[in-house]
């Protein structure tokens, strides 16, 4: 994939799974009441919704913009989404499989295949190449592996009755 780099599919796929299986195991442990509850911040996101909005980063950057696939995607619906936790489990496997499957298309040095996405600003890296479109996701992915992770700490404290 980008050998000059040493960076190979199977090594770019195995970070994202990581940073999923994380967001996965923290609404798993929560379970459907706390998993899909925001903690008492302004803006803040249920870790649910941190988790729904990762897969469709994946969806939309490997599916599309890779692999040049049509994705329909409400990117705000996925921050206020909602549900049971085995449900979306399953989505994360699901998820997973398919952009292992869409990393296997990727011409790294190559234009996005389709980037019907305007851009924040003119330039933006993530859509020079498809290799640079795949580092977005791992980047994305891994953020909300964090803030996943605070956002659990702050819920359970919340829970406990701590400030």
């Amino acid at each position: 994939m980008m050998a000059g780099m040493g960076i190979s599919p199977e090594g770019l796929t195995g970070f994202v799974d990581r940073a999923v299986d994380g967001m996965t195991a923290i609404v798993r442990d929560l379970g459907d009441d706390l998993a899909n509850r925001r903690p008492g911040l302004p803006g803040a996101n249920s870790p649910y919704g941190i988790l729904r909005h990762s897969l469709g980063v994946m969806e939309f950057w490997g599916g599309q913009v890779v692999a040049g696939r049509q994705v329909s995607r409400d990117r705000a619906a996925e921050f206020s989404a909602s549900g049971p936790v085995a449900d979306l489990i399953t989505a994360a496997e699901h998820a997973k499989r398919q952009f292992k499957a869409d990393v296997a298309t990727a011409e790294p040095g190559a234009p996005p295949r389709r980037s019907d996405r305007p851009t924040k600003r003119p330039g933006d890296m993530e859509l020079r190449t498809q290799g640079n479109a795949l580092l977005h996701v791992l980047e994305d992915v891994t953020q909300h592996h964090g803030q996943a992770e605070i956002t659990r700490d702050l819920l359970l404290r919340e829970l406990r009755g701590q400030p």
